[in-house]
């Protein structure tokens, strides 16, 4: 009997660890779909962030971006990283260079590097009535013979020969957007210049459609680099205006402008730039601004 007892109480054990195997099993099987189902997500909604390759970009403002301020369908950019012409979004594993002019060290604009790429970012008042992006993209072409315009994600686009060291020719990727009152310009360079299935293509091609700009209300000429200031990180922002809200005079909607003493009022210089080396990462995003 003891015996009998004895062999009851292993076929319940054996049932129980195949019982928990096969939880474990089915529990292994959702999670893979899971992963599954969040990865066609993602890619559905990469899809349809940004269209197949054109001659012409729609939709900017009311189904993708680079965005406005002001668009009905501009999406949360509290964390965002400002830099008074445009808001930069989250990514993971990037590192952003502040360009800067080498005599005042006014800022001019900005470089993401991502993997084997980089993207340039520079931000330009444009007229009220006419896009700026077609002009410019014309004198590329004009001033360089070896341009060429080609299709892209984004319109019409310039690849562009660009002479290095040692007699070394890298091919840039120069894409406009018109918004209102201004354009945004990037530069990409590395893989994003020549492979466009490339992962890191498509990655800088979304954070550039991710930027936020806001021209703001300063009188510029077309072309004009519209003014930007030192990075400003998300709980810099959100102190800032916490004090002024306090002191009861941050009412012109840019509170958390006031405390950032380098903000130019008018049109910037392009001559002499430079870059200055900016680390950024908070949490997967930024390390602080030095």
């Amino acid at each position: 009997m003891g015996l009998f007892g004895f062999g009851k109480k292993k076929d319940k054990a054996e049932k129980k660890a195949v019982e928990t195997e096969d939880e474990d099993v089915k529990a292994a099987e959702a999670a893979n779909a899971a992963a599954r189902a969040d990865s066609e997500t993602a890619e559905k909604t990469a899809a349809e962030t940004l269209p197949e390759a054109s001659d012409e970009y729609a939709g900017r403002g009311e189904e993708r971006g680079p965005w406005d301020v002001d668009d009905e369908n501009v999406p949360d950019y509290d964390d965002y990283l400002d830099l008074g012409a445009y808001y930069l979004p989250f990514m993971q594993h990037i590192e952003l260079r502040i360009k800067a002019n080498r005599a005042t060290r006014a800022i001019l604009g900005s470089t993401i590097t991502y993997m084997h790429s980089s993207l340039e970012i520079e931000a330009y008042a444009a007229p009220k009535t006419l896009g700026l992006w077609e002009d410019w993209r014309s004198d590329f072409l004009e001033a360089n013979r070896k341009a060429s315009a080609e299709q892209g994600v984004f319109g019409t686009e310039v690849k562009l020969p660009v002479e290095v060291k040692a007699g070394k020719t890298v091919t840039t990727r120069i894409v406009g957007v018109d918004g209102p009152r201004w354009m945004l310009r990037g530069i990409f360079s590395g893989v994003a210049a020549v492979d466009p299935d490339a992962e890191e293509t498509r990655a800088l091609n979304e954070f550039f459609s991710k930027i936020v700009v806001e021209r703001g209300e300063e009188p510029l000429a077309p072309r004009d680099l519209i003014p930007m200031h030192p990075p400003v990180s998300p709980a810099e922002r959100k102190a800032a205006k916490e004090a002024a809200e306090n002191a009861e005079d941050g009412a012109n909607g840019k509170e958390h402008l006031k405390d950032v003493p380098t903000r130019p009022k008018g049109p910037l210089s392009q001559d002499q730039q430079t870059e200055v080396k900016t680390t950024l990462s908070r949490g997967p995003m930024f390390s602080e601004v030095r």
